[in-house]
């Protein structure tokens, strides 16, 4: 969604159940499902773990993917938390799920263009990060904290590179107010 600026710190949050959920998962988890890799080809260097996932517009189906029962009892609770001090009642989580960009790869500059994400809020709790990820959106690097949660302008373009030792995992969810 656009708004001023690049990015919008939502402030701490308790992470910590969804970051050990997360992290407790398999690698057969992760490789579950792949269409995000394979529809899109900026994220052909990460891996996902999809609760939630939305198609069509302006009529949307918002349907439960591989990851929900892995991931509701943490995620859940976390998201109306964020969205209960942040956002207007009355919307929908139309997508949710963990993602990470492996150790030394990068998510190539893009925006999102759909209209689902024209007007949703796309909100970034990070799970896992190190030294070596820049997060950059307008031209501007951004470095995202474990435990605080923010909202990103992907109306402008973004990308991420991971020149780090460690894969980098973060939590997205993208809201659709009424």
């Amino acid at each position: 969604m656009e708004f001023e600026g690049t990015i919008r710190d939502l402030g701490a949050v308790e992470a910590q159940p969804l970051i050990d959920a997360v992290l407790g998962c398999s690698e057969d988890d992760w490789s579950a499902q792949q269409y995000r890799q394979k529809a899109y080809s900026v994220h052909e260097h990460t891996q996902s773990l999809v609760m939630v996932f939305c198609d069509g517009w302006p009529q949307m189906e918002v349907s439960r993917q591989p990851a929900w029962e892995l991931l509701k009892d943490a995620a859940v609770p976390l998201m109306h938390g964020i969205l209960a001090e942040h956002y207007p009642p009355g919307g929908t989580i139309i997508r949710a799920m963990a993602a990470k960009l492996k150790a030394g790869a990068i998510i190539s500059p893009h925006r999102d263009t759909h209209m689902s994400f024209v007007n949703s809020h796309r909100i970034h709790v990070p799970v896992t990060t190190n030294d070596g990820v820049r997060f950059m959106i307008d031209g501007k690097p951004h470095r995202f904290e474990v435990g605080h949660a923010y909202e990103i302008n992907n109306q402008k373009n973004h990308s991420v590179m991971n020149n780090g030792k460690q894969d980098r995992i973060t939590f997205i969810f993208d809201y659709f107010p009424k």
